[in-house]
């Protein structure tokens, strides 16, 4: 009895064990296979991302990036790829963005500026550079046709400082002319002609702000042959300029208008290639002053001025288009971005963004036409880099000049269906604004409004469709997207911010939409760094930067999948070569209507 019961005991305690073991190898098992799964994706991970430092969770932070060192771009003639490039199953051009690729593409930017006088202005060497980069950076990643065209362009630069003397019943005074605008009462302006004025010249006070005709024909005593003294505001200072020229103005002194304490002193501005007359700008005290006395009819008051200038060959700045080799060269969606910055600074927001957000939507496109699973669009698609943007939409004024008088066909101003810009698309306290078809200028041409408010749209759908805030921007025509807008081709486009103040309703509006201390900081400029030496890779908001670059390639995709863009941007029909001018003003020159500074 006592071996049964030892033998009955030992089967149940089997019974029990057997289960209990089976379980705990199973177990084992999934932990052990769970393990390598891990150490796989780490290391996958660490491979992945070793040599990038780029941070994206701080959106409102800018200062998290460094600058970093660029991975090597594997060309799309290459048999392999990195497994990040790998076409997705379904794969669009907005999940193709790669923004850790783009933003190699800044910091090449960055280093071309710093090893040439941290700038990429027009006829430096860091400009030419920046060109030499796109283009070879285009042969490597894409099989698009390259072109890259020339115009010449004035340089300007002072021979000796100028020099401004007033007299007011005989007192006289001579200004200061300093680099430093904070010491200056008076500072040169770009482009200006010379003058020597050592006899002294009468002024003629220009009523208002000098942006009518009535304001110049009001002017007493009248201005031809005078010196003429105007305030900033309302209009581009190259509207004065322009003004001032049809008026026989023997020159023109411009001053600030002392609103604020940032309008007090005197600005660096440019009146345009085209311009034909002396120029000063003076602080609002100085030409306050000078307003005052030269109105008083009691008090006899004239200026001496001189400014000597060098006498420089025009400087040749180039163009940069590629094109995809399929689609319909008749319908073509042109992408423009400007590629060069201002004399201040890098601009690496302005506009190194546009520039290699345009690198990244012409590379990842090439990618996805590679692959059997997207199929090619019917329309085709030129990518354009323009230069001298910041002197005045030199660039893209010149191409829109050439296609007008083109006759090859693909080059010709009815070929082109509709321009979308894109420039400075990271401000570090940033909006995502839509450029406004609703505030086109008034005299825009009827044909090209319908399309640019559907484009205006396109890009808001998208904004909300990711649970992002949006804002309206200007779409006056002060960015490259104006020459064509001018002519009649549908534009639209997006813009981060410049040099306006982010306020209060703003801020509470992104907060609500991205999370508390995400809504920016109120009082501050959009760009703190617009125009200034501080426009570097560390002045770019990647957050900002990645949403906008994936907006503009779902613009650009939603585009090209309609069956019929023409008709949908011209619902009244897309007006011809003959017939598409505005019917209620010619522009003699874009410097009627180019990206400078309001007044």
């Amino acid at each position: 009895m006592e071996s049964s019961t030892n033998e009955y005991k030992m089967l149940k305690f089997m019974k029990i064990l057997v289960p209990v073991v089976g379980v705990g190898i199973v177990l084992t098992t999934v932990v052990f296979a769970l393990s390598i799964a891990t150490l796989v994706k780490v290391n996958k991970g660490f491979n992945d991302f070793q040599g990038n430092t780029i941070e994206t969770t701080n959106p409102t932070n800018p200062t998290t990036v460094p600058v970093i060192t660029p991975a090597t771009i594997i060309p799309i003639t290459t048999a392999t790829t990195t497994t990040t490039d790998q076409p997705l199953p379904n794969p669009t051009l907005p999940t193709s963005i790669n923004i850790t690729n783009i933003m190699d593409h800044l910091s090449a930017f960055q280093r071309i500026a710093t090893a040439n006088n941290r700038n990429r202005a027009v006829t430096t060497t860091g400009y030419n550079q920046t060109l030499d980069y796109i283009t070879n950076t285009l042969a490597a990643n894409t099989n698009f046709n390259v072109t890259k065209t020339f115009f010449p362009i004035r340089q300007f630069a002072l021979a000796s400082d100028p020099i401004l003397i007033s007299s007011i019943n005989g007192v006289i005074k001579n200004y200061t002319f300093s680099k430093d605008l904070s010491a200056a009462d008076f500072y040169y302006i770009q482009l200006s002609v010379g003058a020597n004025f050592m006899d002294s010249a009468e002024i003629s006070v220009i009523p208002n702000v000098g942006c009518s005709n009535d304001d110049w024909s009001n002017a007493n005593p009248p201005v031809a042959g005078r010196v003429a003294l105007e305030k900033r505001g309302v209009c581009a200072f190259s509207d004065k300029g322009v003004l001032a020229a049809q008026n026989n103005a023997a020159a023109i002194l411009i001053y600030n208008d002392g609103v604020t304490p940032d309008r007090v002193q005197p600005m660096a501005i440019n009146l345009g290639q085209e311009n034909v007359l002396p120029a000063l700008f003076l602080s609002f005290p100085v030409g306050q002053a000078l307003t005052d006395a030269a109105q008083d009819p009691l008090t006899n008051t004239s200026v001496q001025l001189v400014i000597n200038v060098q006498n420089l060959p025009l400087s040749p700045v180039g163009n940069i288009c590629a094109d995809t080799p399929t689609g319909d060269a008749t319908q073509t969606i042109v992408i423009g971005s400007h590629s060069d910055s201002v004399e201040e600074g890098p601009g690496i927001n302005d506009n190194g963004s546009g520039s290699a957000a345009n690198l990244g939507l012409a590379i990842a496109l090439a990618r996805l036409f590679q692959a059997s699973t997207y199929p090619k669009y019917k329309y085709r698609i030129r990518f354009c880099w323009w230069g001298a943007e910041e002197i005045g939409l030199l660039g893209s004024d010149y191409h829109v000049k050439q296609a007008k008088n083109a006759t090859d066909v693909g080059e010709r101003l009815q070929d082109y269906l509709i321009n979308l810009n894109y420039d400075m698309l990271g401000s570090p306290n940033y909006i995502f604004g839509i450029y406004d078809g609703q505030t086109a200028n008034n005299d825009t041409p009827s044909q090209a409004l319908p399309g640019s408010n559907k484009i205006t749209t396109l890009f808001r759908d998208w904004f909300i469709s990711q649970k992002l805030p949006w804002n309206h921007t200007d779409f006056s025509g002060r960015s490259d997207y104006g020459p064509f807008l001018a002519k009649g081709i549908v534009a639209g486009g997006l813009f981060t911010g410049g040099d306006d103040v982010k306020t209060q309703e703003t801020h509470d509006y992104m907060a609500q939409m991205l999370g508390q201390g995400m809504g920016g900081t109120v009082g501050d400029d959009y760009d703190p760094c617009y125009h200034k030496a501080c426009d570097s890779i560390q002045n770019i908001n990647v957050f900002a930067f990645e949403k906008m670059v994936q907006a503009a390639a779902y613009a650009l995709e939603s585009l090209a999948r309609q069956d019929d863009l023409s008709g949908w941007l011209y619902p009244n029909g897309k007006p011809t070569r003959s017939n598409n001018e505005s019917p209620q003003r010619k522009y003699n020159s874009i410097n009627e209507y180019f990206r400078m500074p309001y007044l």
